[in-house]
């Protein structure tokens, strides 16, 4: 499915920038702040979930741009299989694994809340899940072993409804259709709509985090795909030629002075923000901190040289950046299995061994399945690949009905089998 009939161009768009090492090291510094969170050693990391959208939204948006200025059209079916093999196989394999050792080592509570939210995870709608369940982010998380994924169900939501939406948009009144177009050259008018719609959107995704904020729990718009839609089209509008002209203006070295004040005031507000007992989070804390991401990419973008491009560059950074996606499916899992009471371990002792157990975990996920499947297995692409994901989601559903489900009875735990009222 592709959409044509591009408008006649009025100013091309640059060509596509070379890869940009020191956006690798970000994603690295978000998932390690994220991961910090969770072990209890950072109140400000979780912070890195805002990085991670603001990064998937110049990226993608990027991407779907630079495929308008090179054939004037956008193939959604393509965008979307690689999408597919890019996320689902190691969130698979996640959820398999994940159910499989809750099963044999986890809790009662544990298996029976995991058996809950599968099917809401393999919809992509666990954060919409958690938010109808009242699961409190911030203070029932250890109990569900899939919480962590409500980000993930907000990223894909937005690349199922943006590329479709961008099209609409850039084209006006152009046609879906399955042929090949003619490969106009789509102008910087396309990139202006794309800005402005994406600035809109940002706007009217914070008015309904102010909005919609409870007094009690902030659960509802810290999950909701609408209130956290600004972080992801922020990192969207960062991508037009409007975002990137006005950084250009700055120069290299001008770039490279905001991205060092754009760096700093970022780590501050990691230092200082706790959680949702900083109100001011949800009352636009969270805007200003995705507008202070999404300009920091910017900058790095115009002028990844300089002093923040060569430390979010460094070799550490960028290699914790490779397997970050990974990472992030992994580590709560490992978390919640090995806690203090099973490790009988605590302190940085506890977290330097589950952080490591969950390196190890995502290497293994991306050496051995994201990378094989991504770039090496012709059978993932085409209609060999849409069986293969079709199969995939057979074989994790009939998982998750043949895994027994616990029942609590009067002083004793009662595993049955699932039965279709339960």
């Amino acid at each position: 499915m592709t959409l044509a009939s591009a408008p006649a161009p009025t100013a091309p768009r640059p060509p596509a920038k070379r890869h940009i090492a020191p956006l690798d090291g970000l994603r690295g510094l978000a998932v390690l702040g994220v991961l910090l969170f969770h072990a209890g050693r950072f109140d400000g990391g979780f912070l890195g979930v805002d990085l991670f959208f603001v990064l998937s939204g110049f990226l993608i948006t990027g991407q779907l741009l630079t495929e308008v200025t090179r054939d004037g059209r956008v193939d959604l079916l393509a965008f979307w299989g690689r999408r597919a093999r890019r996320l689902l196989p190691a969130l698979a394999v996640t959820v398999a694994g994940t159910l499989l050792l809750v099963w044999a080592f986890g809790s009662v509570t544990l298996l029976r809340f995991g058996l809950d939210d599968t099917p809401w995870v393999l919809g992509n709608l666990a954060n919409w899940h958690f938010v109808a369940d009242q699961v409190g982010y911030w203070d029932s998380a250890d109990t569900r072993v899939f919480s962590h994924l409500w980000s993930i169900a907000v990223e894909e939501q937005f690349y199922l409804v943006w590329p479709p939406v961008l099209c609409l948009v850039a084209f006006g009144r152009g046609r879906f259709r399955s042929r090949r177009g003619t490969g106009r050259r789509a102008g910087s008018g396309i990139d202006g709509r794309v800005a402005a719609l994406a600035a809109v959107g940002a706007v009217v995704s914070l008015a309904l985090m102010i909005a919609l904020t409870g007094p009690v729990d902030t659960t509802r718009v810290y999950e909701g795909t609408d209130t956290r839609a600004f972080s992801l089209l922020l990192g969207a509008l960062m991508a037009t030629a409007p975002a990137t002209r006005a950084v250009a203006r700055l120069g290299s070295r001008g770039a490279s002075w905001a991205a060092l004040f754009l760096a700093c005031g970022i780590a501050a507000y990691w230092s200082l923000t706790d959680g949702q007992n900083s109100p001011a989070l949800f009352r636009g804390g969270l805007f200003l901190h995705a507008l202070a991401a999404a300009l920091l990419i910017g900058c790095l973008a115009q002028a990844p040289d300089g002093p923040v491009g060569r430390v979010a560059g460094s070799a550490p950074l960028r290699r914790l950046g490779t397997v970050s996606y990974s990472l992030y499916l992994w580590h709560w899992p490992v978390y919640v299995l090995l806690s203090e009471e099973r490790l009988g371990r605590t302190g940085w002792d506890r977290t330097a061994l589950i952080v490591a157990v969950s390196v190890a975990a995502a290497a293994l996920s991306k050496y051995l399945v994201e990378d094989p499947v991504r770039f090496r297995a012709r059978w993932a692409h085409g209609r060999s690949g849409a069986v293969a994901l079709v199969a995939t989601f057979a074989v994790l559903v009939a998982l998750w009905a043949a895994l027994p489900v616990p029942r609590a009875g009067a002083g004793s735990v009662d595993v049955t089998r699932l039965s279709a009222d339960g």
